[in-house]
């Protein structure tokens, strides 16, 4: 690839030099020679430098798999993130699956209870409507009006009969095997009719 040529920039007025330390061998560098051509300048001073004294300007680059430890303010900020997001995804998680679920569960029990109520009403109406069928006809009303309600025809005598009464029968106490354990009672109100 052919070289470009260089434009020629004016020079520039000279910027004070930086002091250096007592004794230092380096000479100041100028901005001019640093803008101008930056690599050249480095060039001159790793060659004025002996190879063994030349330190790396930068640290030497880890490994591209190595990683550099976190901080413990790092790790805290890291474990409060990592908490937060578990937190979201449990409450996430709740919502699109417990609470559904919890509410299909409960939807079943009520239709499972509506059901067997509906059943019962269903078998109570069938009875309901063969006793409308039943009184439909004259001769089940005159039964039940005379069973129940002790109704006669005109012209007709009624007849009632009442049940035997059978005296009230009590038991005999039984003699108590321990009689100095019992205490015995007195009445508290005298009997009626003395």
């Amino acid at each position: 690839m052919p070289e470009r040529p260089r434009r020629e920039r004016p020079e520039r007025e000279r910027v004070a030099a930086p002091r250096t330390r007592a004794g230092s061998s380096r000479k100041p560098r100028t901005r001019t020679a640093w803008s101008r051509n930056p690599r050249a300048v480095l060039s001159k001073r790793r060659e004025a430098t002996p190879k063994k004294a030349r330190l790396p300007r930068r640290p030497a680059r880890r490994p591209t798999g190595a990683k550099r430890p976190a901080s413990p303010r790092v790790r805290r900020r890291r474990s409060v993130v990592v908490t937060l997001m578990f937190a979201l995804l449990l409450l996430g998680f709740l919502f699109a699956f417990v609470y559904p679920t919890r509410t299909y569960l409960k939807q079943r029990e009520q239709i499972q209870a509506s059901q067997e109520r509906l059943g019962t009403l269903e078998r109570e109406t069938a009875a309901l409507e063969g006793d409308t069928k039943l009184l439909g006809g004259d001769a089940e009303v005159e039964r039940i009006a005379r069973e129940q309600y002790g109704l006669v025809r005109p012209g007709e005598t009624p007849y009632v009969l009442v049940p035997e009464t059978t005296p009230a029968i009590t038991p005999e106490p039984t003699p108590d095997p321990n009689p100095e354990a019992t205490v015995p009672t007195t009445p508290t109100t005298a009997p009626r009719g003395q």
